[in-house]
């Protein structure tokens, strides 16, 4: 029977709640139609009004109304034995077809167009219509799911159309080319593409075709974090749509516009664009989609009136669209949306029932089998799935749920497969299926593990918000793993334990907003016999009556089994306690008693270490080895209590990045070279860092140093430098930031700051295969205030650079004891005999012994990352 019979048993009586994961996150290049949608050509009879007819059809957004012309165009032109006219017909079907989602019939037309060309003598008509019949196929490919295919199919096509001297056709294709790029996941090599088209528009006049690039790159830009640019590159082609007076590429122009400002949290901004969209526009596409967007801001941001307020509108919209996927999607994103409204307890406003929001999805699931899109349906049956989970139907949930997993496994859509693979888990575990839950949760992880280069690519809104899409996969697999009070198998703890390592890679991922980092699974526990690794992760567990969290260690000692101890804590008591003992530390008032500061670092001894204190302490281990979850990134671990002792006066301490991402090989330390760079000065604000000098001239007497500093550490010469030599060690003594934003991770030079992005390209520029970056060193940097997660900007530059270790500061030390600290570091760094963790606690004991800088605060921000040989 048909899927949709599934649900009307208990349309009635369902009660649901949701929140919405897929969206428009970029304009296809068919949203604003020109002129070479629908070739004109003078043919006998009307077949000339028929074509322009089609066209505005088209333009108009009636696709079933120019297909139904242009069927009878088809037979026009078949009557009259005009084969050139019928392949241009079929071309047109073909783009008609892929706009209402029908993909196979897509492809027979295109596969009729290119049958009928190949019977034509060659000519430039023919070749300008076999390259816009390329173009289209590589929209079709695109739809499916085969950006490889569709970015050499658009190679094609611009070649062809190079070959004939079409420069609009070469321009339009080099577009398209960039998008296949960013469907791979390849953002960079796409926005190179687009700057270089950029270059030459400039020199051009006004066009929609220079319109469409500007969006495209400025959509490229949002998904990466260049916000600003993002924003200038789009106010630049809103210009350029305005001059030229075409609506419906200025209403694109502000939807894309009012994205990139929500995502940077300019909110007020966001609903203008939105609502300059609407008004821009007859075009219900571009309304519907501007509402929606602006509705789901409303909804997020608790105004549950005013989002109310717009259904009737949105709902009048999409009643007016033309059958085809973005209706489909329209009425998903609007059900989900007023789910979440239900979930959040809206019940003094009156929200539009539960048979209601059924019957949008019930019509999402017909519109979808009668398109026959299986991608589309598996969506609308996925999420018609997840009312009756938030229903409590589990019966119900669970056959839809597989019957959406079935659909988007059989068209090969990995990126939605983990969504329904996550959706089963959490119906299983809710039926009390443990190990159906995990073989589900399983398959959620591997599908994501699949889909890593192009995680942005397949949702922009999933990678922005990654904490809440992406992250709660690993933690409930985890959580199932590892149930509280009961033991576990050393396969379940070993599981665990890659799956907290698979999701610091993710984090990292995210944070730079593709997946370039090239990793392979290291040994870690085997890499250094006289070091015990701890992997960390925090989880919430939730019932009806009391909400807490847990931080779950497990511990591995070299030839031991696995060990895990579990803390279960009220909720909030994690950040709660590693924020006072920070404030303890880098609030100057707080620091005159240690108390405060001693009780917290004490707790979080006690639940990182103190279960394992007796046999750590009688296994010989010298180092203590890190994987770092949340918030727990940001304590000074070094400078943890046990009551008599901090940690780093027994053992040296060290932080990994993540199983899979520390280098096994330990510092060479013949012929050392340092680059130092610093700002001593007050530069754009910041205030002046007078000991930078001496801390650099007193590194040169230890080490050989190149050095560069104020006037002539500007970012050219820091380029120049960083590229004409090949330093193993480069040390930055400036002030910075770390962010768990890659946009707000940043170094500061004399004339300008050097962003995460920029740094990580710099320093890779820096290395070779026989001469790696072996030590990264910040001296002067700080992780963002009020920013739990700050320190994942210190990870991500560490590890994007290829840096096998890096030392930074967890906050702003005093600027003495930071230059003494470092000479001393060096000082110790060219004892051959001792490892780098080594060199930084012994420094870190050299503080503890001078009265001056005894205090934590001078001494425990200070931390290693990666490679602790």
């Amino acid at each position: 029977m048909k899927i949709k019979n599934l649900f009307i048993i208990c349309l009635g009586i369902l009660s649901f709640c949701g929140v919405i994961l897929w969206g428009k996150n970029a304009m296809s290049l068919a949203a604003f139609p020109d002129s070479q949608v629908i070739s004109k050509q003078l043919v006998a009879d009307n077949s000339m009004n028929w074509e322009a007819e089609a066209e505005k059809l088209y333009a108009d957004g009636k696709f079933g109304e120019a297909i139904a012309l242009l069927q009878q165009l088809n037979n026009n032109y078949a009557a009259q034995g005009n084969q050139l006219g019928q392949a241009r017909v079929a071309r047109n079907l073909a783009l008609a077809y892929h706009k209402t989602g029908e993909i196979s019939k897509a492809k027979e037309e295109i596969s009729k167009s290119f049958n009928l060309l190949k019977k034509q003598p060659n000519s430039k008509e023919s070749q300008q219509l076999l390259a816009q019949s390329l173009e289209v196929q590589g929209l079709l490919q695109l739809a499916v799911g085969q950006p490889e295919k569709a970015l050499e199919t658009w190679q094609r096509a611009t070649n062809n159309y190079q070959e004939i001297g079409d420069f609009a056709g070469v321009s339009r294709n080099q577009i398209n080319q960039s998008q296949a790029l960013q469907r791979l996941g390849l953002y960079r090599q796409a926005i190179k593409a687009l700057d270089e088209l950029n270059v030459t528009w400039q020199q051009q006049p006004d066009s929609l075709i220079k319109v469409k690039g500007l969006q495209s790159l400025g959509d490229a830009l949002r998904v990466v974090g260049e916000l600003d640019r993002s924003q200038k590159v789009l106010t630049q082609g809103l210009a350029i749509a305005q001059r030229l007076k075409v609506d419906d590429a200025i209403a694109a122009m502000f939807l894309s516009l009012g994205e990139t400002a929500r995502l940077g949290q300019e909110l007020p901004t966001a609903l203008d664009y939105y609502e300059k969209a609407v008004q821009a526009t007859n075009s219900p596409d571009i309304k519907t989609q501007a509402m929606l967007n602006n509705f789901k801001v409303l909804v997020n941001q608790k105004q549950a009136e005013k989002a109310l307020a717009l259904v009737p509108q949105i709902q009048a919209n999409i009643s007016q669209l033309p059958l085809s996927r973005q209706a489909i999607y329209a009425r998903i994103n609007l059900a989900r949306r007023l789910m979440q409204l239900r979930k959040e307890g809206n019940n003094q406003l009156t929200l539009p029932s539960n048979a209601e929001v059924g019957k949008m999805l019930g019509t999402a699931v017909q519109q979808a089998e009668t398109l026959e899109d299986k991608r589309t349906l598996s969506y609308a049956v996925g999420n018609f799935g997840r009312l009756y989970e938030e229903n409590k139907q589990w019966d119900f949930a669970q056959q839809l749920t597989k019957k959406a997993l079935l659909l988007s496994q059989s068209v090969n859509a990995t990126d939605i497969n983990f969504r329904w693979q996550w959706q089963l888990g959490r119906i299983y575990k809710q039926q009390e299926d443990r190990q159906g839950a995990i073989a589900a949760y399983d398959q959620a992880v591997n599908s994501l593990a699949s889909i890593r280069s192009d995680l942005v690519a397949i949702s922009a809104e999933a990678q922005f918000d990654f904490r809440d899409t992406v992250e709660p996969v690993y933690r409930e697999l985890v959580d199932l793993l590892l149930p509280v009070g009961k033991d576990v198998e050393q396969a379940d703890l070993q599981r665990a334990r890659s799956l907290i390592d698979s999701l610091q890679l993710a984090e990292l991922d995210n944070f730079f907003r593709d997946a370039c980092l090239n990793t392979q699974a290291v040994k870690i526990d085997q890499i250094d016999p006289k070091a015990a690794v701890f992997s960390t992760i925090i989880l919430s567990n939730t019932s009806t009556s009391t909400i807490n969290e847990r931080i779950e260690v497990i511990a591995a000692l070299p030839g031991k089994p696995l060990r895990r101890y579990t803390t279960v804590l009220p909720n909030q008591e994690i950040e709660a306690t590693i924020k006072k003992a920070i404030d303890a530390l880098t609030i100057p008032r707080l620091r005159l008693s240690q108390k405060s500061y001693l009780a917290a670092a004490e707790k979080i001894y006690n639940w990182l270490i103190r279960p394992i204190e007796t046999d750590l302490a009688n296994s010989g281990r010298q180092t203590l080895v890190f994987v770092l979850d949340g918030s727990l990134r940001n304590i000074p671990l070094a400078g943890i209590y046990d009551g008599q002792k901090y940690l780093v006066q027994k053992y040296s301490v060290a932080i990994a990045p993540g199983l899979q991402l520390v280098d096994a090989r330990p510092l060479q330390r013949n012929n050392i070279k340092v680059l130092t760079v610093g700002l001593s000065e007050s530069r754009q604000g910041f205030a002046p860092l007078p000991n930078v000098a001496i801390e650099l001239s007193n590194i040169a007497k230890e080490v050989s140093t190149q050095e560069l500093i104020n006037q002539s550490f500007t970012a050219s010469n820091f380029k120049t430098k960083i590229q004409s030599d090949k330093f193993p060690i480069v040390h930055l003594a400036t002030h910075g930031q770390f962010s768990s934003k890659a946009a707000n991770t940043f170094i500061l030079t004399w004339d300008t700051k050097i962003n995460a992005k920029e740094l990580d390209t710099l320093l890779r520029s820096n290395q070779s295969v026989n001469r790696p970056l072996e030590l990264l060193v910040f001296s002067a940097c700080q992780t963002a205030a009020g920013d739990n997660r700050a320190t994942l900007g210190l990870t991500g530059i560490a590890v994007r650079a290829g840096a096998r270790s890096t030392v930074a500061t967890l906050w702003n030390v005093d600027d003495e004891a930071t230059a003494l600290f470092m000479t001393n570091f060096y000082k110790e760094l060219n004892n051959n005999q001792i490892t780098k963790a080594e060199a930084l606690r012994r420094t870190q004991q050299l503080f503890l012994q001078n009265d001056q800088f005894s205090h934590p605060y001078f001494w425990s921000a200070f931390v290693l990352v990666g490679n602790w040989l």
